[in-house]
């Protein structure tokens, strides 16, 4: 691994059932790399992660949604989940979080079903991403273009399927953090507010 982000503070934006895997993998390529990590959740405490349909294990929230600022990060990760993002999805502060981010131009990851939170926080307009297959009809609904890819980035925003393409996601994460902020996309993203 070549890419050193030391000093970058990275949000994991997660709820109970949280897979962990898409939950584990970033956080310990963020660590590695010289990062800090935050998991960010609705509700302080522990959330639940799952693999697949089973309990694994927990981990202690960091923040909450009503804590954060967008300031304090340099990067957001969404993992996935069919339970995390669903969840999160009815969570105003996470949705804004989501929003706020994206618009701030800082990179976002969205890994399998945590695309959901960018369909939700309505910044999908003109953008192409990945995801989930189930996924699809949702991003394309919410203005988005959807691929079928591996890892895709646009803008800041990064994409991938499925834990199979964690590798390759972790590494575009500690990519776009070193690269930095990316021009604001208003269009979209503010029309949206």
């Amino acid at each position: 691994m070549s890419q050193r982000i030391e000093g970058k503070h990275v949000a994991f934006l997660a709820t109970n059932g949280v897979e962990q895997i898409e939950l584990t993998a970033p956080m310990e390529a963020v660590s590695r790399a010289g990062g800090a990590v935050h998991v960010v959740s609705t509700k302080s405490g522990t959330i639940q992660a799952m693999k697949s349909d089973d309990r694994a294990d927990t981990f202690k929230v960091d923040r909450t949604t009503d804590q954060v600022r967008t300031a304090e990060y340099d990067a957001l990760v969404i993992p996935g989940g069919t339970k995390s993002p669903d969840r999160l999805r009815t969570d105003p502060n996470a949705v804004s979080f989501v929003r706020e981010f994206v618009g701030s131009g800082k990179p976002v990851a969205a890994v399998c079903h945590g695309p959901w939170m960018l369909v939700e926080a309505n910044v999908l307009a003109g953008r192409t991403v990945t995801s989930w297959p189930s996924l699809r009809t949702d991003i394309l609904n919410a203005g988005g273009r959807w691929v079928d890819e591996v890892v895709h980035v646009d803008q800041g925003v990064i994409t991938s399927r499925k834990p199979d393409d964690l590798p390759d996601f972790c590494d575009k994460l500690l990519e776009e953090i070193a690269e930095g902020r990316h021009a604001r996309v208003p269009a979209a993203t503010e029309a949206a507010r």
